[in-house]
C-alpha cells in the first residue's frame, strides 16, 4: 500500500503504443486547446510548439477541380469563385455569423454548468453562495443573449437544432463547398448530415485559436502526444507526481461513508487519497471502475444507457513520397498548398457522405469512406525521415458492430484499408504503391487500446440531449459524481470532446471550490 496522496488524476485506460508519430487515438490538427489553459499551465515554456496551417483545407475533385481554403480572405473568394460567385460573396458572412456565436459559447464553455448541489452538509453560507453563483451564471449568460440580439439568437437555436445540411443549404449552392464544411458536423460521429442537431458540431468544431485567431488549425510538433507531454512538464513543476503504465483496475469507495478513499492498481498497489479526478470514459469510470452498489440506480442506467456509438476508423500511413493528385497541374515533391491542410477524400456531395453514412446504419462499412487525409510531416520534420512522410486517415463510416464480418477478421480489416487506399488512388494515383506500412484502430480498437467506450473519441455522443446540463447525465453535469470526493474530468463531462483543455480546467476550479469549502 502507498502512503496516501493528496489528489489523483485517473488517465484514459488501456495500453499505449508508438503508431508512427502519434500516440494517442487524436492525432488531428490542434485549434480547440483554449487560450487561458495554454497561458496558465505555461504550454509553451515547456515545449509545446504549434506550427500553423494555410491553407487549412484542400478538396480534390475527380472533374479536375478543386477546393483551397484557409485564414486568407482573398484566397478563399478566389477559389469558392470558382465553383460560385454567389457563394464567394456568402461565405465571409457565414464565418462573421460562425464567430458571433462562438463568442456566446466561450462564456459557456470556460465555465462549470449551474447545477444543482446535491451536497446536504453545506452551511448556510456556502449555500447561499452556491446560489449566487448560478445567479451571476445565468445573469451573464442573459447579457451575453441580449448583445447577439433576437435575429441572431433565433440563427443559433437554428443551428443548434437544425441538420447541417439544412444550414448549409440555407448558405450556399456548391456541392463541394457544402461537402467540405460538413465534414467537420459528422466528423467523429454516427451522424449524417441530415441529422437534427448536427448543425451544432458545425460551431463546435471551429471553437478555439491559434495564436489570437480564430478557426486557425496547426500541427503540433512531434504529434499529439506532444500536448500531453507539455501537460506533464507543467505539472512535474508544481510538484506532481506521475505515474505511467500503471492501469487503475479499481476506484475504492469507503462503505459506509461512500466516499472515495483512493485507487487500485492492475498490480494490486493501493494509492489513497480523498480525491480522485478521472478523464475515463463515464462507461469506463462508473460501470467499470466504481463499485456497482454505491451508485444510484437512474444514475448508473443513465450511464449504461447514453450514446457512445462510433463509426470513425484511425489509419495511420508511412508513405516514401507524397501524394499527387490529379487536379493539380503543379507538384512540388516537398510539399505544395494541397498538402497543407486537411484533405477531403470521397467529399464532394453532402449526397456522398448521407450515403456513406446510411451504410454505415445498416451495419456495413461504406463502400466510398468519408476520408479526412492529413500530412503533418509536410510542416514538422521531426516527425519522419527526410524524404517520407506521415499520413493520418480519419476515415468514416465504420460501424462498431458489422453486420457481416468481423473486425477481429484480419481479411476484414486488410480490405477496408486497401478500399481506403484505392479511393485515394482516384484522386491521386500510385498513392497505394506509396504505402510502406500502416496501422489502424477500427472502433473496437479504440475502444480496447485507450477504454474508449464503443470507440467513440468524444467519450459519448454529441448531440443536443447530451451537453451542457445533460452531460454525463441529468443531475450532474458540474464534473461532482454521486462517489463524494470522485470528479469527471474528461471529455465526457462538460463541455464534450476535442482537444481544447475545457472539462479539465473546470473540473479543476470545482475541486479547489468544494476543497476551499470543505
Amino acid at each position: 500500500m502507498s502512503p496516501a496522496a493528496r489528489g489523483f488524476l485517473l488517465s484514459a485506460a488501456g495500453r499505449q503504443r508508438r503508431r508512427f508519430s502519434t500516440e494517442a487515438p487524436s492525432s488531428n490538427p490542434q485549434q480547440q486547446l483554449l487560450p487561458k489553459g495554454k497561458r496558465e499551465l505555461e504550454l509553451e515554456r515547456h515545449g509545446l510548439k504549434l506550427l500553423p496551417r494555410s491553407p487549412s483545407s484542400f478538396t480534390p475533385c475527380l472533374d479536375g477541380r478543386y477546393l483551397l481554403l484557409g485564414p486568407d480572405a482573398e484566397l478563399n473568394h478566389s477559389e469558392i469563385s470558382k465553383f460560385s460567385e454567389n457563394d464567394a460573396g456568402a461565405y465571409p458572412r457565414y464565418e462573421e455569423k460562425l464567430e458571433k456565436f462562438c463568442k456566446l459559447m466561450d462564456f459557456v464553455i470556460d465555465s462549470p454548468p449551474p447545477e444543482m448541489r446535491h451536497e446536504y452538509h453545506l452551511s448556510m453560507v456556502d449555500r447561499m453562495k452556491d446560489k449566487v453563483d448560478k445567479s451571476v451564471f445565468w445573469s451573464k449568460l442573459l447579457g451575453i443573449v441580449m448583445q447577439q440580439g433576437q435575429k441572431d439568437m433565433v440563427d443559433f437555436f437554428d443551428l443548434l437544432l437544425s441538420p447541417a445540411s439544412k444550414i448549409l443549404n440555407n448558405w450556399f449552392e456548391g456541392d463541394v463547398l457544402k461537402a467540405t464544411l460538413a465534414t467537420d458536423a459528422v466528423i467523429g460521429s454516427m451522424a449524417g448530415v441530415h441529422t437534427p442537431g448536427s448543425g451544432y458540431v458545425l460551431l463546435h468544431h471551429v471553437m478555439g485559436e491559434t495564436g489570437g485567431q480564430r478557426g486557425v488549425w496547426a500541427y503540433v510538433e512531434g504529434g499529439m502526444g506532444s500536448v500531453s507531454s507539455a501537460i506533464s512538464k507543467a505539472a512535474l513543476e508544481a510538484g506532481v507526481e506521475i505515474l505511467t503504465n500503471a492501469e487503475v483496475s479499481q476506484i475504492s469507495v469507503h462503505h459506509t461513508s461512500g466516499k472515495v478513499q483512493g485507487v487500485v492498481l492492475a498490480d494490486g498497489t493501493e494509492v489513497l487519497t480523498s480525491v480522485v479526478l478521472s478523464n475515463a470514459t463515464p462507461y469506463r469510470t462508473f460501470v467499470d471502475l466504481v463499485p456497482a452498489n454505491v451508485l444510484p440506480d437512474n444514475f448508473l442506467s443513465a450511464i449504461k444507457t447514453a450514446d457512445y456509438s462510433s463509426a470513425t476508423t484511425k489509419i495511420n500511413v508511412a508513405v516514401d513520397r507524397l501524394p499527387q493528385f490529379s487536379c493539380c497541374k503543379d507538384f512540388n515533391p516537398e510539399g505544395g498548398p494541397e498538402h497543407m491542410g486537411t484533405i477531403h477524400i470521397g467529399s464532394e456531395s453532402m449526397e456522398e457522405i448521407d450515403l456513406a453514412y446510411r451504410e454505415a446504419a445498416n451495419g456495413v462499412s461504406s463502400t466510398r469512406p468519408v476520408i479526412e487525409m492529413t500530412i503533418p510531416s509536410v510542416l514538422d520534420k521531426t516527425i519522419s525521415p527526410p524524404g517520407q512522410h506521415v499520413i493520418n486517415l480519419f476515415v468514416q463510416y465504420t460501424p462498431y458492430k458489422l453486420s457481416e464480418g468481423s473486425w477481429q477478421d484480419s481479411n476484414v480489416r486488410k480490405s477496408f484499408a486497401e478500399r481506403c487506399f484505392s479511393l485515394i488512388d482516384e484522386y491521386a494515383p500510385g498513392f497505394s504503391s506509396s504505402v510502406v506500412g500502416y496501422d489502424m484502430l477500427t472502433p473496437p480498437d479504440l475502444e480496447r487500446e485507450f477504454g474508449l467506450t464503443g470507440g467513440n473519441i468524444f467519450h459519448g455522443a454529441m448531440g443536443l440531449d447530451s451537453l451542457f446540463l445533460m452531460r454525463p447525465a441529468k443531475g450532474w453535469s458540474d464534473y461532482r459524481t454521486p462517489v463524494k470526493g470522485l470528479y469527471l474530468c474528461g471529455s465526457g463531462a462538460h463541455p464534450g470532446g476535442g482537444v481544447m483543455g475545457a472539462p479539465g480546467r473546470n473540473a479543476a476550479s470545482v475541486v479547489l471550490e468544494d476543497l476551499r469549502t470543505k
